[in-house]
């Protein structure tokens, strides 16, 4: 059965559908010889599919892994940094750093901490980060002065934000200090910066900014100890099942081999 290069890419754990795009765009993928379009569709059963002169073969495909980072200051959520600066691939154990296809699912801001999914499942990655899907996000927000409760409902209900309206978001004040206030705040979608842009045109700067759950997959498990700045550890059964339902992934269970409830 064929379907499009890009999809193949990223279901053999290479890299997330998007980067598939700009890889086949480089002229990094060849298709039985030939430079691939995008958009190209071939059958990996029949066809000779290489990225970078290597040959994806159906034997190679890499076992699935889903996995949660705690991201410290100043890590970038990429793959690779012509800069230089750490990445969170490079905070993974050494056997995983290369050769299984891992990519941040999402971002978070580099000078931003908590929680960053990673995984080598394209399509799963493609369908969390899909802007229909609105997978909570809990995030603890150290904003500077003491917000009132009317700035409050109106960051809850939305704001415009760069000519569109944000969508409704759970927000609470945690405790104060002061100078600033701890506030926790849950959204429902992924814009760019969008915590720092909103706390700003309401008039509290965000201090710090630390995401502490991603859905149901969240930094401290009950009865265990929260996961270290700079750990990663495999996400649970019942995680996984968890995001499958926020998002409606169905039968992730039977595309995953094995999930691994610890690294070893």
């Amino acid at each position: 059965m064929k379907e499009r290069v890009q999809k193949i890419i990223s279901q053999w754990g290479i890299a997330s559908r998007r980067q598939a795009e700009k890889m086949i765009l480089a002229g990094r993928v060849r298709l039985n010889g030939q430079r691939v379009d995008l958009g190209q569709k071939a059958d990996p059963k029949r066809d000779r599919l290489e990225v970078d002169g290597k040959l994806i073969k159906q034997r190679n495909r890499p076992e699935f892994v889903y996995l949660l980072l705690n991201k410290p200051l100043g890590v970038i959520s990429t793959c690779h940094d012509p800069k230089g600066r750490k990445t969170a691939i490079d905070l993974l154990p050494a056997r995983l750093r290369r050769g299984h296809g891992i990519h941040p699912v999402g971002r978070l801001d580099a000078d931003s901490t908590g929680a960053l999914l990673l995984s080598n499942d394209g399509a799963w990655t493609q369908r969390l980060t899909h802007p229909r899907h609105h997978l909570p996000k809990t995030y603890h927000v150290w904003v500077k002065g003491h917000p009132s409760e009317s700035v409050l409902q109106l960051w809850r209900e939305g704001i415009f934000l760069l000519g569109r309206k944000t969508l409704p978001a759970d927000v609470e004040i945690l405790t104060s200090r002061r100078d600033r206030a701890l506030l926790k705040v849950v959204l429902y979608e992924g814009r760019n910066r969008q915590i720092r842009l909103v706390s700003q045109q309401l008039g509290h700067e965000t201090l710090e900014l630390h995401r502490t759950a991603i859905g149901p997959v969240q930094l401290q498990l009950p009865k265990e100890p929260m996961l270290p700045r700079g750990s990663v550890r495999a996400l649970k059964k019942f995680e996984i099942n968890g995001i499958s339902r926020s998002t409606k992934i169905e039968h992730l269970e039977t595309r995953q081999k094995t999930v691994k409830e610890n690294l070893v």
